[in-house]
């Protein structure tokens, strides 16, 4: 058969040992499931098309293990489920349906939701098992093993994933190495194709000396970026609104106005002994109301896995999540642990990430696996920067710096915040703007004036704190509009004798 000569004959050792997985993985389920029991997902795109030549293969090898291959295995006898919407690219269906014909596939097309869809199909049909395209990465593959049961409250069926461990270089590998067709808009520079209201091509492959033309997926550089052309493009229906991918404001002043909130974690026995004194964690502080976000927690934690779980959980119901002082080759590196745990998803190797460590690390990383390449299954995202030695890790909306002292944090920043422009990792909005004032009056003759003043202005932070017990007491103000603050502090100094309050740079 040609998709198993093709790898047999190639020189790629990594593809041949992913190839002989992947079809062992389907040779297994066409033993425990009759062919009338099982069923593929199709959606065009390029793993599922991955996956369709993986099928073709397997099965014959299956055959041929029963001695019952007669080498003539033209059409595919598997049933094919293809979930046809109204924003899918033309270019899909097109050559959807192409494959269909070509291949001989008894494809199901259903109009509805894929939940219901799956429901009604499942009632006509004995299917068991359904083959899915599904790699790492994925957001539905959070928790998945090659063999996974249906999720709660969904149509009891068998998942089964021969490419949960491939990486874009491997989907990329097999369809260049077998010669197989894939639809023609990874020609045009998109990379990870969604609905037409949410994809567009990936800007890192755009051809310098034109705006609208675009190298083929194949060659991207980082397949960790594979998902950079998502959630861009306008609605048809909302154009001159907002995009999609703008988290539910409706216009560009709630935009830049609305409130998201920060937790901030310190992971290092080193703090709680006071060994070490945490200057990351202020900074930070200051770099997020910065770009308009209001910080919740600032916490520190023991260097355990527990310790770290329980924070990051407590924790993950902010906007975004920062965490730091943990990440390193030392056995008392227990954040990416804690973060997994957190978020109920073990640790897997990710080879992309463990082949960048490779090249930064050299000969010093000995043995197969290298540990610093466990990340959380499903729910990690690498940011990669030029002027980063090392990516920083995402998991959902928690955010792994690497930084030790306020250089390297300066360094980490500036490229999140470059990244933010290009990819919406951040939401930047209005900044805070502050004023203080410093004033001679006790403690108790200004507690209930400023209670009062909290009441009338709740949009502001209002403070106050001393740097000596003794000293002046330091009245702060913050907020996101400047002529608010001068109202209220219009309103406190008439609370007050004339010349109470000095105002302070």
């Amino acid at each position: 058969m040609e998709i198993d000569r093709a790898i047999r004959e190639c020189s790629d050792r990594r593809l041949q040992t992913k190839y002989n997985n992947a079809t062992y993985v389907i040779q297994r389920a066409l033993a425990l499931y009759s062919i009338e029991e099982v069923a593929f997902s199709f959606n065009g795109g390029k793993d599922s098309t991955v996956l369709l030549h993986l099928l073709r293969a397997g099965y014959f090898l299956h055959k041929e293990g029963q001695n019952s291959a007669n080498g003539d295995l033209k059409d595919f006898p598997i049933r094919t489920i293809y979930f046809e919407t109204p924003s899918a690219f033309p270019e899909i269906n097109s050559f959807t349906y192409d494959t269909a014909a070509t291949y001989g596939l008894q494809i199901d097309t259903i109009c509805t939701d894929f939940k219901s869809g799956l429901e009604a199909l499942l009632k006509e049909k004995p299917i068991r098992a359904i083959f899915l395209g599904v790699r790492i990465g994925d957001p539905t593959a959070v928790g998945q093993e090659q063999f996974s049961p249906s999720s709660p409250g969904w149509p009891a069926f068998m998942r089964v994933n021969p490419i949960l461990d491939w990486s874009y270089r491997d989907v990329w590998a097999f369809l260049l190495t077998c010669k197989v067709n894939y639809c023609s808009l990874y020609d045009q520079g998109y990379t990870s194709i969604g609905s037409i209201y949410d994809t567009v091509p990936n800007s890192l492959l755009s051809i310098s000396d034109s705006s609208d033309k675009f190298k083929p997926a194949y060659l991207l550089a980082d397949g960790r970026l594979e998902r950079a052309g998502r959630a861009k493009r306008l609605s048809s229906s909302n154009c001159g609104q907002r995009p999609v991918d703008s988290n539910g404001l409706s216009s560009l002043d709630l935009h830049k106005n609305s409130m998201l909130t920060a937790s901030v974690i310190a992971v290092g026995d080193e703090f709680l002994f006071g060994t070490v004194e945490d200057q990351l964690g202020p900074n930070l502080c200051r770099k997020l109301h910065s770009v308009g976000w209001s910080v919740l927690r600032l916490s520190v934690v023991h260097s355990n896995i527990d310790s770290v779980a329980e924070e990051v959980e407590q924790k993950k119901s902010s906007d975004m999540v920062f965490i730091y002082g943990g990440v390193g080759p030392l056995h008392s590196d227990v954040t990416i642990a804690g973060i997994a745990k957190a978020f109920g998803v073990r640790l897997a190797p990710d080879e992309e990430f463990e082949e960048y460590l490779r090249h930064i690390i050299g000969d010093q990383c000995i043995g197969d696996r290298n540990e610093m390449a466990q990340l959380p299954e499903g729910i990690t995202e690498l940011l990669h920067h030029d002027k980063l030695s090392v990516p920083l890790i995402k998991c959902q909306n928690v955010i792994v710096l690497t930084a030790t002292n306020v250089s390297e944090l300066e360094k980490e920043w500036n490229c999140l915040i470059e990244l933010t422009e290009s990819n919406d990792l951040l939401t930047l909005l209005e900044p805070y703007v502050s004023k203080q004032v410093m004033t001679n009056l006790s403690d108790v003759e200004i507690a209930q004036p400023l209670s009062k003043l909290c009441l009338e202005f709740p949009d502001l932070h209002i403070g106050c704190y001393r740097t000596t017990r003794y000293g002046s007491l330091v009245v702060s103000l913050k907020g996101k509009d400047q002529k608010r603050l001068e109202l209220a502090m219009k309103s406190l100094e008439k609370k007050f004798q004339p010349g109470t309050f000095k105002e302070m740079n």
